[in-house]
């Protein structure tokens, strides 16, 4: 394999995305970075942050800053957490 792609390949294993908690029809969410070839109720790297979607409206808490580091070291987050975080920066910026 040349050596871009398995770089690319190792960069991509790891994913930010939704571990589900909570009880039976009352679900709730961690942000965690994990191992992109595991399930995602398997083993987790770290919690970047919460979300409650049965709250009106959703609660999201999320670390930006810890987020935006694992996505330096090359972890890809799924499209649902993408747009979680927009939403968190796009708050915190309208409260500031």
């Amino acid at each position: 394999m040349a050596p871009d792609r398995e770089n690319e390949r190792k960069r991509s294993m790891l994913k930010i995305r939704l571990r589900r908690m909570g009880a039976k029809h009352r679900p709730y969410f961690r942000i965690v970075v994990s191992d992109g070839r595991r399930t995602p109720t398997g083993p987790f790297n770290e919690i970047l942050g919460t979300y409650d979607p049965r709250c009106t409206p959703s609660a999201v808490s999320i670390d930006l800053a810890k987020a935006d580091e694992w996505i330096k070291k090359g972890a890809h987050p799924s499209q649902t957490v993408a747009n979680l975080m927009a939403r968190v920066r796009k708050e915190s910026s309208a409260s500031v």
